[in-house]
């Protein structure tokens, strides 16, 4: 079965799960098996730590071994959960707690506004699989951009620096209130100032990724490279996709 540039099919379930299990498995996975461990059959944090950071640990050193590139997702989880061991050394005092949820979600902060700064923004990593949904013509589509497209990577890069800097505002706020409100205020609060950061992140990175988005269909559209470079005697001569595409 043959189908012209443009032409969509439905992504098939296996499409599907293929975008979707570098998230399964290098997040979902371990930050399951954590509150499964601790919330579940009541482990302390630290063996639920520990135990959650196998899963990462083996992907990233796989790897590693396999293609000598780190698996960046598996890295930071492995990164977040060993921030998590050195803080729960903390003493039990109440403030200090709730403190240490900021400073490990100050892990993740730096970790995407280095990958920013390192032109391999790790938000995409999320964002790749929303966008192309799991389509293969759409997934083809990204890496031509990422390839060839600067205003396609500097959209890219500029959906993780807003997500790094509204939870660097996030981590910054939980901290300051760790200290300055009252301990019964911050462990409702804690939870509002999170979710609240997560929704308008999600809100304000659409500057970024609805554009994106829309490259990504115009460059389905267009098909590869190559395919709009035929000419009709009589009819004009066409401008290559490439061309066209700026």
């Amino acid at each position: 079965m043959t189908t012209t540039p443009g032409t969509r099919t439905p992504p098939t379930k296996q499409d599907l799960l293929a975008a979707m299990r570098p998230l399964a498995i290098d997040v979902g996975i371990p930050l399951g098996l954590y509150y499964l461990l601790h919330s579940g059959f009541g482990t302390s944090v630290w063996l639920a730590l520990v135990l959650s950071s196998i899963s990462p640990a083996v992907r990233a050193g796989a790897s590693l071994a396999a293609r000598h590139t780190p698996n960046r997702l598996a890295m930071l989880m492995l990164a977040v959960n060993l921030a998590g061991l050195v803080v729960s050394a903390l003493s039990g005092d109440p403030r200090a707690m709730i403190a240490k949820d900021s400073l490990v979600s100050s892990v993740i902060v730096v970790a995407i506004l280095v990958s920013v700064a390192t032109r391999r923004p790790l938000m995409s990593e999320a964002l790749k699989p929303f966008l192309t949904k799991g389509h293969p013509d759409r997934t083809d589509a990204w890496d031509r951009l990422a390839a060839s497209s600067a205003r396609f990577r500097r959209l890219e890069a500029l959906f993780s620096i807003i997500w790094g800097l509204a939870l660097l505002a996030d981590c910054a706020a939980r901290l300051a209130g760790a200290y300055t409100l009252p301990v019964g205020t911050m462990v409702w609060l804690g939870t509002v100032l999170i979710v609240g950061t997560i929704v308008l992140a999600s809100l304000v990175s659409g500057i970024a990724s609805a554009p994106m988005d829309a490259m990504i269909s115009a460059e389905v559209a267009a098909g590869p490279p190559g395919a709009a470079t035929r000419t009709t005697r009589g009819h004009g001569d066409r401008q290559p996709a490439a061309m066209a595409r700026g």
